[in-house]
This record gives structure tokens, C-alpha cells and sequence, in this order.
């Protein structure tokens, strides 16, 4: 079973490669990183990118709720990202959502990521599909392309000076203001 890589590991700042070809190679690691996501527990994650498992690749699965199916986007690109009104950008903005990262165990940031994205990637069955997504899978799908170009979520963080919470039990504490 594929291990998730914990910070600090080169790879995690890499731009990851482009997928060429999705072939059985490429559909053997998506469906090894979907079993690597499924055991995760302690915290449970909801998504995965190639370079967490070792894989300088661009992959990445999301899995926003339990029961859900995971997933798959290679070669990700955003297109465009969407303004929300103000009435709901008020609203949002003062949500208290925690980010967290498999690769950076038991560290939370409340980043700030767009709600609404147009995404172009390809598909397991090497589609290139274009759609939209907001919400949770927006946030999460902005988390992941990250990773893809080697950016951890506690960069982002520090770019928007924002406070890093560590996890001690039941409780999180401030490391950073």
C-alpha cells in the first residue's frame, strides 16, 4: 500500500509532470492512491495528490464526503475562478474552516480559496472534460492543485497571514499568529 509523504519531503516542492498518456500504469496508481485515501483515519482525508504518495505526477483524487465515489483529475488546470456576490461573500467570510494536510499530520490554517472555479482536466478514461465546481470540492480541488505545483497549504497561510493551529488531543493551539 502506498505511504502518505510527510513534510518535509523534496518531492512535496516540485511541480509535478504532466501525465503523457492515462494507460494501466497511470490507472494502477490512481486506484492505489484511492485505497491509500480510504485508510486514512486519524485525520480522515478528502483528498489525495500524486506527489503525497510519491508520484511527481499530475494526479490528484478527492473523496468530500465518506460515501461518496472518489474523483480523478489528471493534468488539472483552472480556468477561471468566480467573484461571489457580496451578499454571500459576507456571509462566507466569516467562516471559520480549517485546512489541514495528510502530508502535514495534526497542523490547521483557515485559508482563504476561491468558492467557485471552471476546471479543464482529463479522466480516467483520458476525456479531457471542462466543468464547474464550488463549495467544499472547489476548496478541496484548489488544496490538491497546489500540491501539484509544490505549494503546501501552510505557505498559503503564511502568504495570507494567516494563524496555524496544532492539534494537542482535543484542543488546537496557536504555533503562529
Amino acid at each position: 500500500m502506498l505511504k502518505v509523504l510527510i513534510a518535509p519531503n523534496k518531492i512535496l516542492s516540485e511541480k509535478a509532470k504532466q501525465v503523457k498518456k492515462v494507460d494501466k500504469k497511470i490507472k494502477k496508481i490512481v486506484n492505489d492512491m484511492n485505497i491509500c485515501l480510504e485508510k486514512q483515519k486519524d485525520p480522515q482525508g478528502v483528498g489525495l495528490a500524486a506527489p503525497q504518495v510519491g508520484y511527481n505526477l499530475q494526479i490528484f483524487i478527492i473523496k468530500p464526503h465518506e460515501k461518496e465515489k472518489a474523483q480523478i483529475f489528471i493534468n488539472p488546470k483552472i480556468l477561471k475562478v468566480f467573484e461571489v456576490t457580496s451578499k454571500v461573500k459576507s456571509k462566507k467570510k466569516h467562516r471559520k474552516n480549517l485546512e489541514g494536510c495528510l502530508s502535514i499530520p495534526k497542523i490547521w490554517a483557515p485559508i482563504h480559496r476561491k468558492d467557485r472555479i471552471l476546471l479543464e482536466f482529463t479522466d480516467i478514461n483520458g476525456n479531457i472534460l471542462t466543468k464547474e465546481f464550488s463549495g467544499f470540492h472547489s476548496i478541496i480541488i484548489q488544496h490538491e492543485i497546489d500540491h501539484l505545483n509544490g505549494i503546501m497549504f501552510t505557505q498559503r497561510a503564511i502568504e495570507q497571514n494567516k494563524a496555524l493551529y496544532e492539534e494537542t488531543g482535543e484542543k488546537l493551539e496557536k504555533i503562529r499568529a
